[in-house]
């Protein structure tokens, strides 16, 4: 079982968080009349930047060095944020934080507190397969137009296209990249805070100073691990 862990965003919260999918394509470089045809060869992987990851004090350091530990260079699996509160969904039309709610019956868990409700309530109308290029979402509480949006299920990230077809609450919708595995009907997809399962861009991304008076902030790059769902696919041990 991959050991993975998931960035601390209580402790080391971006200023900036820059989910971007790249798309392979290649080109058979310009024809004689300057013409230039280029073919998409790839389904795309996802690159996140965190930008200004503030580091004050030794909570801080002492995190973001073990966190470089567990990683070792570009081995190690990271849980990373792929925030989207500019584009998500929000039934309002606006940012809405995550609410506090009891059980049914009013009570909450043994400590007295309360479940973390997510503000966007989307769900998977049909199952889909690895590969699916489409899915259908069902809204349950969210804003009417659910096109160009970014979600998350089991930490793998998607964004969505082009409506094919809307029935009612259930949006179907064109999502890339393919899916990286099957999810089940009545399935809760994450729109409110996205994440993907990433490694470190380079061997050094985690590297810093030490900083005797003020404080130091980084910006962290990270690769979506695509090779640990294809090995979850033909069933390696991951």
């Amino acid at each position: 079982m991959a050991d993975i862990i998931e960035w601390p965003v209580g402790l080391l919260s971006p200023r900036a968080c820059r989910p971007t999918l790249v798309p392979f394509t290649r080109s058979g470089g310009p024809s004689l009349g300057g013409v230039e045809r280029v073919t998409r060869t790839d389904a795309g992987h996802w690159e996140i930047t965190l930008d200004g990851v503030p580091v004050r004090g030794t909570a801080a350091a002492r995190t973001l060095d073990a966190i470089a530990a567990h990683c070792g260079g570009r081995t190690g699996y990271v849980v990373v944020p792929a925030w989207s509160f500019d584009t998500a969904p929000y039934a309002s039309g606006r940012f809405e934080p995550p609410v506090i709610v009891d059980h049914d019956d009013g009570t909450g868990f043994s400590d007295g507190t309360g479940y973390l409700q997510s503000a966007i309530a989307v769900t998977l109308a049909a199952t889909v397969a690895i590969g699916d290029t489409r899915l259908t979402l069902h809204s349950v509480k969210a804003a009417e137009d659910l096109v160009g949006v970014r979600f998350s299920h089991n930490h793998a990230l998607y964004r969505t296209g082009r409506l094919i077809d809307l029935d009612g609450e259930d949006w179907t919708v064109a999502i890339e990249p393919p899916l990286r595995a099957a999810i089940p009907t009545g399935s809760d997809l994450e729109f409110d805070r996205p994440t993907c399962l990433c490694r470190l861009a380079t061997d050094t991304a985690l590297a810093r100073g030490t900083i005797w008076k003020g404080n130091d902030e980084l910006s962290v790059s990270f690769v979506e691990a695509t090779e640990y769902w294809n090995d979850l696919a033909i069933g390696a041990d991951v």
